[in-house]
């Protein structure tokens, strides 16, 4: 089997969880023999070549209609559905935010969009997109699908009612790298008061309410993690704010961010919005409590073991983190992200999912 991925042009300039993602996935199809390519979407791809095409980041559908006309063999997504618009109608800064509060949800990514393209910032493969709209385009990429590849099932309910759509589909779990992220004695020997939030420094994400919620207090707190792109200022002002137990890392990679794992007791990512957090699967791996937010899907992933904050609130954030801090470690969340999420299990899933498609 030949398949291509087909990603976002800004993939490796601008890496994110999606980036992470897909190349693990993408890796680990190959051990399973499968011949893949991963394609940047304003590349010049053979479609000949290929038996299957694999889309991922349904947010951006731009980059995925540019390329559906050209393609005669069938193709699934990974939906990546995230839900901006709490944090862009309450919580986004300066000029943009005082925009996209004017407007629904759907009209934000639509605009967000358009201001990259006009900006020279992204591509916009798909000139289609801008009379088509954001809503128009998605639902026209799932309904074109022949199968869909959502992270968790509350992903695809969502997805289903807010698209008015029923396809076929498997729930492929984010995943771990369970080479490096491995369990052993040594996550035992934790620092109570080391607090880890590992993401890229942006609104989203809530770094700044996250200070706030641990400024002065006895936790050392370490922000791993660069600026997003746009995002510099949230970046100076999260350091601003900052008291001297805040530290700030730079991003670093995932061999070393699994030494830090080693050493703290608690990951908090307090997001606006999460499909699940990568960070938080390779922390709670490496035996670190975790405090995640409910809004999104991170309920799907950790159900019970996870301790969970209102991001809107630094109280219920600190008092999330004092909770984890003092609380045994969850060697069940440990034991479950070994079993059922890794880029291995996730690969295994995406490729019985791909035979499916080729056999009908």
């Amino acid at each position: 089997m030949r398949m291509a991925f087909i990603a976002r042009s800004t993939l490796y300039d601008a890496p994110g969880g999606d980036t992470i993602q897909l190349l693990e996935t993408a890796r680990q199809l190959r051990a399973l023999g499968v011949e893949v390519n991963v394609h940047l979407t304003t590349e010049h791809i053979a479609y000949r070549q290929y038996d299957l095409f694999h889309f991922s980041n349904l947010t951006r559908p731009a980059d995925i209609l540019s390329h559906l006309d050209k393609i005669k063999k069938p193709f699934t997504v990974s939906p990546l559905l995230i839900d901006y618009s709490e944090y862009d109608h309450h919580q986004r800064r300066g000029i943009s935010g005082l925009v996209l509060r004017q407007f629904p949800g759907s009209m934000n990514e639509y605009i967000k969009t358009i201001a990259r393209w006009l900006s020279n910032k992204d591509a916009l493969p798909a000139k289609s997109y801008l009379w088509k709209g954001q809503n128009r385009s998605i639902r026209e990429v799932l309904e074109r699908a022949a199968w869909i590849l959502p992270n968790s099932t509350t992903e695809y309910e969502a997805l289903s009612k807010q698209y008015q759509i029923n396809k076929k589909y498997s729930v492929v779990p984010n995943g771990i790298d369970a080479e490096v992220f491995s369990a052993s004695e040594k996550n035992l020997q934790k620092d109570n008061l080391l607090v880890i939030c590992a993401a890229r420094i942006e609104g989203i994400k809530n770094q700044l309410n996250l200070i706030r919620a641990l400024n002065n207090t006895r936790f050392t707190l370490m922000l791993i993690g660069s600026a997003a792109p746009n995002q510099q200022s949230y970046y100076e002002e999260c350091k601003q704010i900052a008291a001297s137990n805040i530290v700030f890392k730079d991003r670093v990679t995932q061999s070393v961010l699994s030494q830090y794992y080693s050493s703290a007791k608690v990951h908090v990512l307090p997001s606006w919005f999460e499909t699940c957090g990568l960070s938080s699967l390779e922390a709670a791996a490496m035996g670190c409590n975790i405090v995640v937010t409910r809004k999104g899907y991170t309920s799907d992933y950790f159900g019970d073991d996870a301790f969970y904050c209102n991001p809107g609130d630094p109280a219920s954030i600190l008092e999330a983190v004092e909770t984890a801090s003092i609380s045994p470690l969850s060697v069940a969340l440990q034991e479950k992200i070994f079993t059922k999420y890794t880029w291995q299990q996730a690969a295994v899933i995406t490729l019985n999912a791909y035979n499916q498609i080729i056999s009908a």
